[in-house]
């Protein structure tokens, strides 16, 4: 990628971002890196955003930081193996953010469910299984993944460039036979069922909050100065993380799609495009830190006083 000032605008314009969302999921990383070594309990939602905030901050690295630079005018700082290695590991972070995000709106609408519901019964069984469930996904996504390399070539690739696509840092090949499209065909089931489920799963929460803020709402008429009531809180706090991913993952399939088929991609697009698709990573720190007691606690003094 040449240095231009549109360009180089761009880069400049990305890299606070990317910092910014380096230093929340660092933050929140080092909170349960703390817990964890003064040997305090994490509860299964602290399980689901550790994994989550581990796969953002991931995302963001082999994802963004190598797109800043390549707009900076660096060349060839990644040789075959580089590109490779930061594809596969981008690609399997997007998978666990997928899945772990499905996760965490799945527990969260079993665990606010009332006695009488049908999820009841799984109250007590998800628990037990979060950790194991998550440390499954790591291995599957490894495995889902594991043809990604060979796909992927070096910015120094210049042999048989009309089935290639380039990214400015990184290239990969553009195959169109059987085996491809299958291999594409799993890994899109496999992403469709968890949007599915994280969609029915967010859909059912707002609906159970909303009709929980209805039978008590004589309570928060009472309390008048209450601005918003929890379950407002709670239900925007979930619209905002599943409307970002859903932004952010869809994003990313329309920009992958755009690459393939565009001959010359417009670099306004393509800037659009990535600040798109780097947008969950960066925004979701900041929404669990302002959400959790202890996180803001120990982050945001000002808002434990209050």
């Amino acid at each position: 990628m040449k240095m231009t000032p549109a360009n180089l605008a761009m880069g400049i314009f990305l890299f606070p971002q990317i910092t910014v969302g380096m230093l929340g999921n660092s933050s929140i990383l080092f909170y349960y890196v703390v817990l964890i070594f003064t040997g305090k309990h994490l509860m299964p939602k602290d399980l689901i955003l550790e994994h989550l905030t581990f796969a953002n901050s991931l995302s963001l690295i082999t994802k963004g930081i190598p797109q800043t630079m390549a707009h900076f005018g660096f060349k060839d700082f990644l040789d075959d193996i580089g590109c490779k290695l930061i594809m596969y590991i981008y690609r399997v972070m997007r998978g666990m953010s997928l899945y772990v995000m499905c996760l965490l709106s799945s527990f969260q609408v079993i665990t606010i469910s009332p006695n009488n519901s049908r999820w009841h019964k799984f109250k007590h069984r998800i628990t037990k299984h979060i950790g194991p469930s998550c440390s499954l996904s790591w291995l599957l996504h490894l495995l889902l993944n594991i043809l990604t390399p060979a796909r992927v070539l070096g910015p120094i690739y210049k042999k048989n460039m009309t089935n290639l696509v380039s990214n400015g840092y990184c290239s990969w090949f553009v195959s169109g036979n059987v085996a491809v499209a299958l291999y594409m065909f799993l890994l899109c089931f496999s992403d469709g069922l968890c949007l599915g489920l994280m969609a029915c799963s967010s859909v059912s929460m707002v609906s159970l909050l909303y009709r929980h803020k209805r039978q008590v709402k004589h309570i928060h008429s009472a309390h008048h100065f209450l601005k918003v009531s929890p379950e407002d809180r709670a239900t925007q706090t979930i619209l905002i993380l599943v409307c970002t991913f859903l932004i952010s993952y869809s994003v990313s399939s329309i920009r992958l799609v755009f690459r393939t088929s565009s001959n010359g991609p417009m670099l306004w697009v393509e800037s659009v495009f990535l600040y798109l698709e780097i947008c969950f990573p960066i925004v979701c720190p900041f929404v669990l830190i302002s959400n959790i007691k202890s996180i803001s606690s120990l982050f945001l003094p000002c808002c434990s006083k209050r």
